[in-house]
Protein backbone atom coordinates (compact mmCIF):
# COMPACT_ATOMS: atom_id res chain seq x y z
CA UNK A 1 0.00 0.00 0.00
CA UNK A 2 1.21 3.78 -0.54
CA UNK A 3 0.39 6.93 1.55
CA UNK A 4 1.77 10.09 2.10
CA UNK A 5 0.89 12.26 5.05
CA UNK A 6 -0.14 15.68 3.51
CA UNK A 7 -3.65 16.47 2.25
CA UNK A 8 -4.08 17.19 -1.01
CA UNK A 9 -6.29 19.72 -2.86
CA UNK A 10 -9.97 18.87 -3.76
CA UNK A 11 -11.00 18.25 -7.32
CA UNK A 12 -14.88 17.98 -8.44
CA UNK A 13 -15.81 15.54 -9.76
CA UNK A 14 -16.12 17.57 -13.07
CA UNK A 15 -12.71 18.56 -13.05
CA UNK A 16 -11.72 15.10 -12.14
CA UNK A 17 -13.27 14.16 -15.45
CA UNK A 18 -12.23 16.59 -17.66
CA UNK A 19 -8.68 15.40 -16.36
CA UNK A 20 -9.16 11.54 -17.03
CA UNK A 21 -10.69 12.26 -20.54
CA UNK A 22 -7.66 13.71 -21.62
CA UNK A 23 -6.04 10.65 -21.36
CA UNK A 24 -6.39 8.22 -24.13
CA UNK A 25 -7.07 5.07 -22.92
CA UNK A 26 -8.38 3.38 -25.83
CA UNK A 27 -8.12 -0.36 -24.81
CA UNK A 28 -5.32 -0.94 -26.97
CA UNK A 29 -3.10 1.74 -25.39
CA UNK A 30 -1.66 1.70 -22.22
CA UNK A 31 -3.15 2.91 -19.31
CA UNK A 32 -0.41 4.31 -17.07
CA UNK A 33 -0.91 8.01 -17.58
CA UNK A 34 -4.15 7.69 -16.11
CA UNK A 35 -2.93 5.81 -12.99
CA UNK A 36 -0.26 8.13 -12.75
CA UNK A 37 -2.13 11.14 -12.62
CA UNK A 38 -4.73 8.81 -9.84
CA UNK A 39 -2.13 7.82 -7.93
CA UNK A 40 -0.67 11.16 -7.32
CA UNK A 41 -3.62 12.74 -6.43
CA UNK A 42 -4.63 9.56 -4.14
CA UNK A 43 -0.88 9.86 -2.61
CA UNK A 44 -1.67 13.94 -2.14
CA UNK A 45 -4.69 12.73 0.42
CA UNK A 46 -2.86 10.19 1.79
CA UNK A 47 -5.01 6.96 1.06
CA UNK A 48 -3.88 3.86 0.85
CA UNK A 49 -3.97 1.93 -2.52
CA UNK A 50 -2.77 -1.11 -4.41
CA UNK A 51 -1.36 -1.48 -7.75
CA UNK A 52 -1.74 -5.04 -10.15
CA UNK A 53 -0.97 -4.82 -13.62
CA UNK A 54 -1.21 -7.53 -16.72
CA UNK A 55 1.21 -9.48 -17.93
CA UNK A 56 3.10 -6.47 -20.15
CA UNK A 57 3.63 -4.04 -17.32
CA UNK A 58 1.70 -1.40 -19.90
CA UNK A 59 -1.73 -1.42 -17.62
CA UNK A 60 -3.06 -1.13 -14.04
CA UNK A 61 -5.50 -1.82 -11.79
CA UNK A 62 -5.77 0.44 -8.76
CA UNK A 63 -7.58 -1.00 -5.50
CA UNK A 64 -7.91 2.39 -2.99
CA UNK A 65 -9.43 2.05 0.34
CA UNK A 66 -10.75 4.94 2.60
CA UNK A 67 -11.30 4.38 6.50
CA UNK A 68 -12.04 1.61 8.52
CA UNK A 69 -9.90 -1.37 8.43
CA UNK A 70 -8.73 -2.82 4.73
CA UNK A 71 -11.75 -5.59 4.52
CA UNK A 72 -15.35 -5.48 4.32
CA UNK A 73 -17.36 -2.79 3.78
CA UNK A 74 -18.06 -1.06 0.36
CA UNK A 75 -16.39 -0.98 -2.74
CA UNK A 76 -16.93 1.16 -6.16
CA UNK A 77 -15.98 -0.13 -9.24
CA UNK A 78 -15.15 1.62 -12.48
CA UNK A 79 -12.75 0.92 -15.97
CA UNK A 80 -11.08 3.57 -17.49
CA UNK A 81 -10.26 2.00 -20.73
CA UNK A 82 -12.44 3.15 -23.61
CA UNK A 83 -13.63 2.00 -26.83
CA UNK A 84 -12.18 3.59 -30.24
CA UNK A 85 -12.77 6.42 -31.62
CA UNK A 86 -11.52 5.62 -35.32
CA UNK A 87 -14.01 6.43 -38.39
CA UNK A 88 -16.54 8.19 -35.98
CA UNK A 89 -17.37 11.77 -36.93
CA UNK A 90 -16.95 13.91 -33.93
CA UNK A 91 -17.59 17.53 -33.86
CA UNK A 92 -14.94 18.38 -31.34
CA UNK A 93 -12.12 16.61 -30.00
CA UNK A 94 -12.66 13.58 -28.46
CA UNK A 95 -10.26 13.57 -25.19
CA UNK A 96 -10.78 17.07 -24.24
CA UNK A 97 -14.16 17.54 -22.41
CA UNK A 98 -16.47 19.96 -24.12
CA UNK A 99 -18.99 21.98 -21.63
CA UNK A 100 -21.87 22.63 -23.35
CA UNK A 101 -23.91 23.80 -20.64
CA UNK A 102 -25.79 21.34 -19.51
CA UNK A 103 -23.77 18.27 -21.17
CA UNK A 104 -20.23 17.17 -21.02
CA UNK A 105 -18.69 15.59 -24.46
CA UNK A 106 -15.56 13.47 -24.99
CA UNK A 107 -15.06 9.69 -25.26
CA UNK A 108 -15.41 7.75 -22.18
CA UNK A 109 -17.66 10.18 -20.46
CA UNK A 110 -20.85 8.38 -19.98
CA UNK A 111 -18.83 4.97 -19.76
CA UNK A 112 -17.17 5.28 -17.71
CA UNK A 113 -15.02 7.82 -16.73
CA UNK A 114 -17.90 10.11 -15.29
CA UNK A 115 -18.55 7.50 -12.47
CA UNK A 116 -15.04 7.25 -11.65
CA UNK A 117 -14.42 11.14 -11.54
CA UNK A 118 -17.49 11.05 -8.93
CA UNK A 119 -16.05 8.16 -7.15
CA UNK A 120 -12.83 10.13 -6.81
CA UNK A 121 -14.17 13.16 -5.96
CA UNK A 122 -16.26 12.01 -2.65
CA UNK A 123 -12.71 10.35 -1.29
CA UNK A 124 -11.85 13.39 0.97
CA UNK A 125 -15.39 13.92 1.92
CA UNK A 126 -15.47 9.91 3.10
CA UNK A 127 -12.23 10.21 4.49
CA UNK A 128 -13.17 12.97 6.84
CA UNK A 129 -16.01 10.80 8.15
CA UNK A 130 -14.19 8.45 9.55
CA UNK A 131 -16.42 5.54 8.83
CA UNK A 132 -15.49 2.22 10.81
CA UNK A 133 -16.02 0.39 7.86
CA UNK A 134 -14.03 0.97 4.43
CA UNK A 135 -14.77 2.61 1.12
CA UNK A 136 -12.95 0.20 -1.46
CA UNK A 137 -11.99 2.08 -5.35
CA UNK A 138 -11.86 -0.31 -8.03
CA UNK A 139 -10.25 1.21 -11.30
CA UNK A 140 -9.80 -1.22 -13.60
CA UNK A 141 -8.48 -2.20 -17.46
CA UNK A 142 -9.68 -3.86 -20.47
CA UNK A 143 -13.18 -3.94 -19.97
CA UNK A 144 -14.49 -3.09 -23.05
CA UNK A 145 -11.69 -6.04 -24.80
CA UNK A 146 -11.48 -9.03 -22.24
CA UNK A 147 -12.54 -7.96 -18.42
CA UNK A 148 -8.95 -8.79 -17.42
CA UNK A 149 -8.67 -6.38 -15.74
CA UNK A 150 -11.74 -6.92 -13.14
CA UNK A 151 -10.12 -10.76 -13.24
CA UNK A 152 -6.80 -9.18 -12.32
CA UNK A 153 -7.80 -7.32 -9.50
CA UNK A 154 -10.08 -10.43 -8.34
CA UNK A 155 -6.40 -12.09 -8.19
CA UNK A 156 -5.04 -9.68 -6.27
CA UNK A 157 -8.45 -9.48 -3.89
CA UNK A 158 -7.47 -12.88 -2.59
CA UNK A 159 -3.43 -12.48 -2.23
CA UNK A 160 -4.16 -9.39 -0.17
CA UNK A 161 -7.27 -10.28 1.98
CA UNK A 162 -8.76 -6.58 1.02
CA UNK A 163 -12.02 -7.98 0.45
CA UNK A 164 -15.45 -5.79 0.46
CA UNK A 165 -18.78 -7.01 1.52
CA UNK A 166 -20.54 -5.85 -1.35
CA UNK A 167 -19.97 -3.46 -5.05
CA UNK A 168 -21.39 -1.17 -7.06
CA UNK A 169 -20.35 -1.07 -10.87
CA UNK A 170 -21.09 2.20 -11.90
CA UNK A 171 -22.16 1.58 -15.66
CA UNK A 172 -24.25 3.87 -16.93
CA UNK A 173 -27.87 3.20 -16.36
CA UNK A 174 -29.21 6.65 -15.91
CA UNK A 175 -28.47 6.06 -12.07
CA UNK A 176 -31.33 3.28 -12.10
CA UNK A 177 -30.52 0.38 -10.20
CA UNK A 178 -29.40 -2.83 -12.04
CA UNK A 179 -29.68 -6.12 -10.34
CA UNK A 180 -28.67 -8.21 -13.25
CA UNK A 181 -27.41 -8.93 -16.76
CA UNK A 182 -27.09 -11.68 -19.34
CA UNK A 183 -23.64 -13.87 -19.35
CA UNK A 184 -21.51 -13.67 -22.78
CA UNK A 185 -19.16 -16.06 -24.13
CA UNK A 186 -17.62 -15.88 -27.45
CA UNK A 187 -16.42 -18.71 -29.59
CA UNK A 188 -13.54 -18.33 -32.39
CA UNK A 189 -14.55 -21.16 -34.92
CA UNK A 190 -12.00 -22.27 -37.78
CA UNK A 191 -12.55 -24.38 -39.88
CA UNK A 192 -10.35 -26.90 -42.22
CA UNK A 193 -10.84 -27.98 -45.81
CA UNK A 194 -9.22 -29.41 -48.51
CA UNK A 195 -7.82 -27.24 -51.72
CA UNK A 196 -8.38 -28.31 -54.96
CA UNK A 197 -9.68 -26.63 -58.36
CA UNK A 198 -13.39 -25.36 -58.59
CA UNK A 199 -13.88 -26.81 -61.62
CA UNK A 200 -13.66 -30.38 -59.94
CA UNK A 201 -15.32 -29.59 -56.65
CA UNK A 202 -15.35 -33.32 -55.44
CA UNK A 203 -11.29 -33.40 -55.65
CA UNK A 204 -11.53 -31.37 -52.15
CA UNK A 205 -13.19 -30.18 -48.62
CA UNK A 206 -15.35 -26.49 -49.15
CA UNK A 207 -14.20 -24.84 -45.69
CA UNK A 208 -16.55 -22.02 -46.85
CA UNK A 209 -19.65 -24.52 -46.99
CA UNK A 210 -18.81 -26.03 -43.97
CA UNK A 211 -18.90 -22.73 -42.21
CA UNK A 212 -22.19 -21.91 -43.76
CA UNK A 213 -23.68 -25.25 -42.57
CA UNK A 214 -22.58 -24.41 -38.97
CA UNK A 215 -23.79 -20.64 -39.19
CA UNK A 216 -26.66 -21.64 -40.74
CA UNK A 217 -27.64 -23.73 -37.35
CA UNK A 218 -26.49 -20.83 -35.42
CA UNK A 219 -29.56 -19.03 -36.58
CA UNK A 220 -31.85 -21.50 -36.40
CA UNK A 221 -30.48 -21.82 -32.87
CA UNK A 222 -31.52 -17.98 -32.27
CA UNK A 223 -34.97 -19.25 -33.58
CA UNK A 224 -35.37 -21.98 -30.91
CA UNK A 225 -34.31 -19.53 -28.34
CA UNK A 226 -36.87 -17.01 -29.30
CA UNK A 227 -39.38 -19.60 -29.34
CA UNK A 228 -38.70 -22.35 -26.45
CA UNK A 229 -36.81 -19.78 -23.78
CA UNK A 230 -35.62 -19.89 -21.15
CA UNK A 231 -37.24 -16.69 -21.11
CA UNK A 232 -36.74 -13.79 -18.12
CA UNK A 233 -38.66 -10.97 -17.68
CA UNK A 234 -36.66 -7.96 -17.65
CA UNK A 235 -34.34 -8.78 -20.32
CA UNK A 236 -34.63 -7.14 -23.91
CA UNK A 237 -34.96 -10.03 -25.35
CA UNK A 238 -36.28 -12.24 -22.53
CA UNK A 239 -33.97 -15.40 -23.91
CA UNK A 240 -30.86 -16.09 -24.42
CA UNK A 241 -29.70 -14.80 -27.95
CA UNK A 242 -27.02 -15.85 -30.50
CA UNK A 243 -25.35 -13.99 -33.13
CA UNK A 244 -22.50 -14.61 -35.35
CA UNK A 245 -20.47 -11.56 -36.24
CA UNK A 246 -17.43 -11.78 -38.33
CA UNK A 247 -16.98 -14.35 -41.33
CA UNK A 248 -13.46 -14.98 -43.24
CA UNK A 249 -12.06 -17.45 -45.71
CA UNK A 250 -10.75 -18.55 -48.97
CA UNK A 251 -8.45 -17.44 -51.39
CA UNK A 252 -9.49 -16.63 -55.12
CA UNK A 253 -12.55 -17.79 -56.70
CA UNK A 254 -11.03 -20.46 -58.67
CA UNK A 255 -9.73 -22.41 -55.77
CA UNK A 256 -11.54 -24.62 -53.22
CA UNK A 257 -11.06 -22.98 -49.98
CA UNK A 258 -8.79 -24.73 -47.48
CA UNK A 259 -9.67 -22.55 -44.82
CA UNK A 260 -12.67 -20.68 -43.31
CA UNK A 261 -13.74 -18.95 -39.68
CA UNK A 262 -16.06 -17.70 -37.88
CA UNK A 263 -16.95 -15.62 -34.48
CA UNK A 264 -19.62 -16.26 -32.38
CA UNK A 265 -21.35 -15.09 -29.08
CA UNK A 266 -23.90 -16.48 -26.68
CA UNK A 267 -25.56 -13.92 -24.45
CA UNK A 268 -27.48 -16.05 -21.62
CA UNK A 269 -30.25 -15.75 -19.58
CA UNK A 270 -29.40 -16.86 -15.63
CA UNK A 271 -31.55 -19.80 -16.06
CA UNK A 272 -29.69 -20.94 -19.12
CA UNK A 273 -25.52 -22.00 -19.10
CA UNK A 274 -23.40 -20.96 -22.34
CA UNK A 275 -21.09 -23.70 -21.79
CA UNK A 276 -24.02 -25.93 -22.48
CA UNK A 277 -24.78 -24.35 -25.12
CA UNK A 278 -20.98 -24.28 -27.13
CA UNK A 279 -21.50 -28.30 -26.62
CA UNK A 280 -24.91 -28.78 -27.81
CA UNK A 281 -23.36 -26.44 -30.91
CA UNK A 282 -20.08 -28.34 -31.03
CA UNK A 283 -22.39 -31.43 -30.54
CA UNK A 284 -24.05 -30.65 -34.06
CA UNK A 285 -20.83 -29.93 -36.30
CA UNK A 286 -19.66 -33.47 -35.51
CA UNK A 287 -22.72 -35.21 -36.13
CA UNK A 288 -23.80 -33.59 -38.86
CA UNK A 289 -21.01 -31.68 -40.85
CA UNK A 290 -17.81 -33.20 -40.14
CA UNK A 291 -18.54 -36.83 -41.22
CA UNK A 292 -19.27 -35.37 -44.82
CA UNK A 293 -16.21 -33.34 -44.71
CA UNK A 294 -13.83 -36.18 -43.39
CA UNK A 295 -15.62 -38.89 -46.00
CA UNK A 296 -11.57 -39.22 -48.04
CA UNK A 297 -10.35 -36.00 -46.18
CA UNK A 298 -9.57 -37.44 -42.44
CA UNK A 299 -7.50 -34.29 -41.95
CA UNK A 300 -10.44 -32.04 -42.42
CA UNK A 301 -13.01 -30.42 -39.62
CA UNK A 302 -13.56 -27.58 -36.55
CA UNK A 303 -11.26 -26.49 -34.45
CA UNK A 304 -12.98 -24.33 -31.75
CA UNK A 305 -11.62 -21.39 -29.22
CA UNK A 306 -13.20 -19.98 -25.89
CA UNK A 307 -12.15 -16.44 -26.69
CA UNK A 308 -13.41 -14.97 -23.30
CA UNK A 309 -16.36 -15.25 -21.41
CA UNK A 310 -18.33 -13.02 -18.48
CA UNK A 311 -20.47 -14.96 -16.39
CA UNK A 312 -24.09 -13.40 -15.65
CA UNK A 313 -25.42 -11.18 -12.64
CA UNK A 314 -28.47 -11.94 -10.78
CA UNK A 315 -28.78 -10.21 -7.46
CA UNK A 316 -31.83 -11.31 -5.63
CA UNK A 317 -34.48 -7.76 -5.90
CA UNK A 318 -34.69 -7.88 -1.66
CA UNK A 319 -31.13 -8.59 -1.24
CA UNK A 320 -29.95 -5.82 1.62
CA UNK A 321 -27.51 -4.29 -0.75
CA UNK A 322 -30.28 -3.93 -3.58
CA UNK A 323 -32.78 -2.27 -0.91
CA UNK A 324 -29.72 0.47 -0.09
CA UNK A 325 -28.76 1.27 -3.44
CA UNK A 326 -32.67 1.87 -4.29
CA UNK A 327 -32.67 4.36 -1.56
CA UNK A 328 -29.41 6.01 -1.73
CA UNK A 329 -30.58 6.63 -5.79
CA UNK A 330 -33.83 7.73 -5.47
CA UNK A 331 -35.48 4.85 -7.12
CA UNK A 332 -38.94 2.44 -6.30
CA UNK A 333 -37.52 -0.64 -8.82
CA UNK A 334 -34.72 -1.97 -10.22
CA UNK A 335 -34.15 -3.21 -13.63
CA UNK A 336 -32.00 -5.71 -15.80
CA UNK A 337 -30.16 -5.35 -18.89
CA UNK A 338 -28.78 -7.46 -21.79
CA UNK A 339 -25.05 -6.44 -21.99
CA UNK A 340 -22.33 -7.91 -19.99
CA UNK A 341 -20.10 -5.63 -17.59
CA UNK A 342 -17.91 -6.57 -14.71
CA UNK A 343 -20.51 -7.30 -12.03
CA UNK A 344 -20.91 -10.30 -13.31
CA UNK A 345 -17.05 -11.33 -12.29
CA UNK A 346 -17.34 -9.93 -9.02
CA UNK A 347 -20.55 -11.68 -7.92
CA UNK A 348 -19.39 -14.86 -9.17
CA UNK A 349 -16.55 -14.41 -6.74
CA UNK A 350 -19.12 -14.35 -4.04
CA UNK A 351 -19.33 -10.25 -3.40
CA UNK A 352 -22.70 -9.08 -4.12
CA UNK A 353 -23.00 -6.76 -6.86
CA UNK A 354 -25.19 -4.00 -8.44
CA UNK A 355 -24.98 -1.90 -11.61
CA UNK A 356 -25.57 1.80 -10.93
CA UNK A 357 -24.01 4.79 -12.41
CA UNK A 358 -24.19 8.25 -14.29
CA UNK A 359 -25.01 8.47 -18.06
CA UNK A 360 -27.30 6.50 -20.32
CA UNK A 361 -26.02 2.94 -22.57
CA UNK A 362 -27.11 3.98 -25.49
CA UNK A 363 -24.82 7.32 -25.34
CA UNK A 364 -21.47 5.20 -25.03
CA UNK A 365 -19.32 4.01 -27.88
CA UNK A 366 -20.90 6.86 -30.05
CA UNK A 367 -19.45 9.64 -31.67
CA UNK A 368 -20.15 12.74 -29.56
CA UNK A 369 -20.37 10.81 -26.56
CA UNK A 370 -22.09 12.95 -23.61
CA UNK A 371 -22.84 12.62 -20.21
CA UNK A 372 -25.42 15.36 -18.91
CA UNK A 373 -24.80 17.55 -16.22
CA UNK A 374 -27.52 16.03 -14.16
CA UNK A 375 -26.73 13.10 -14.11
CA UNK A 376 -22.81 13.53 -12.30
CA UNK A 377 -24.10 15.78 -9.65
CA UNK A 378 -27.04 12.53 -9.00
CA UNK A 379 -23.63 10.41 -9.02
CA UNK A 380 -22.33 12.60 -6.70
CA UNK A 381 -25.01 12.56 -4.16
CA UNK A 382 -25.58 8.95 -4.71
CA UNK A 383 -21.97 8.04 -3.71
CA UNK A 384 -22.42 9.79 -0.95
CA UNK A 385 -25.67 9.03 0.74
CA UNK A 386 -24.76 4.94 0.05
CA UNK A 387 -21.47 5.66 2.12
CA UNK A 388 -23.85 7.12 5.15
CA UNK A 389 -25.76 4.32 4.93
CA UNK A 390 -23.53 1.09 4.38
CA UNK A 391 -20.47 2.30 5.84
CA UNK A 392 -21.85 4.94 8.94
Amino acid sequence: MSQTPSPGPRYSSAELLDRLVSFDTTSRNSNLELIGFVRSYLDAHAIAYRISTDETGRKANIHATVGGSADGGLALSGHVDTVPVDGQSWTSNPFAVRDAGDRYYGRGTADMKGFVASALASLPDIQAKRFGRPLHLFITYDEETTCNGARRIIEDIRQSGYRPECCVVGEPTSMAPVIAHKGRLVLRVSVRGAPGHSSRPKGGVNAIYAAAAAITHAAAEADRFAAEGPFEDGFDPPHTTVHVGTVEGGTILNIIPEHAAFSMEWRTVPADDFLQEVERFQAFVRRSIEPGMRDGQPDSGFTFEIDNWIPGLSLPPDHPLATAVKHAAGANASGKVSYGTEAGLYAKDGIPTIICGPGDIAQAHRPDEWLAHSQLAACDAFIRRLADQLLG
